[in-house]
């Protein structure tokens, strides 16, 4: 599933303003929320969610990337945005490396449709094993940048 099917362009943040996991998450949320994504007057019954599914294990993948997801109500369809954090040292985000993680991509799905969150989420963990995308990624310093970037990497590039 390319990720440009999900990630919403108008709630792309390449730089965060967060420092902390939650932080990040909230912020995340509410880049998605501003751009219409939510069918909630409350972001934050998605942000409560999202912390939720992160104490069953951190969603930091390593290599300085974490993948916060849940599923809810809000959404009638997959949603997604990526967000960058331009902070020295990054955010910590207990990691399966125990690096602090600086490429986050939120994913929120409807609770009654696993089988695209888990694709997405296949997908996502694939496009971050290619080290060249991830290294234009941390280059991008506006959402037209990571926009373009993940539509060219989607087409085959």
């Amino acid at each position: 599933m390319p990720m440009s099917h999900f990630v919403v362009r108008d709630a792309i943040l390449p730089d965060l303003a967060a420092t902390s996991r939650e932080a990040v998450i909230r912020e995340l949320v509410m880049s998605l929320h501003a751009a219409g994504r939510f069918q909630t007057s409350d972001p934050e019954e998605v942000v409560k969610a999202v912390l939720r599914r992160e104490t069953l294990g951190s969603t930091g993948i390593g290599r300085g990337i974490a993948i916060p997801h849940s599923r809810h109500a809000a959404v009638k369809q997959l949603v997604g945005t990526v967000g960058l954090s331009k902070k020295p040292g990054a955010v910590p985000f207990d990691a399966i490396d125990g690096e602090p993680a600086d490429i986050f991509v939120l994913l929120v799905s409807p609770q009654d449709q696993p089988g695209p969150h888990l694709r997405a989420l296949e997908s996502v963990v694939q496009r971050m094993k290619d080290d060249e995308f991830v290294r234009e990624l941390r280059a991008c310093q506006t959402r037209d940048q990571v926009w373009d970037l993940l539509t060219r990497y989607d087409q085959g590039a």
